[in-house]
């Protein structure tokens, strides 16, 4: 079984946003999020063959399992 891609676009603060490509694992991103960027606000989800926003997740509601 193939795993999910998925598309990710952070904001880490006020002004700023990151995105990443290839992201399998949404609990594990969240944990990454927390080290890499800890004042981060929100991110959203996308199917990386679609393009369709499947997620929108922030610092307090957090992904429980994998969508």
């Amino acid at each position: 079984m193939m795993k999910k891609k998925r598309v990710v676009i952070v904001k880490t603060n006020k002004s700023e946003f990151v995105k990443y490509e290839y992201v399998n694992d949404l609990v594990r991103f969240t944990n990454f999020l927390d080290v890499q960027f800890p004042d981060w606000r929100f991110m959203n989800v996308f199917d990386r063959e679609t393009r369709e926003q499947i997620g929108s997740f922030t610092n307090k509601n957090r992904p429980g399992c994998h969508i």
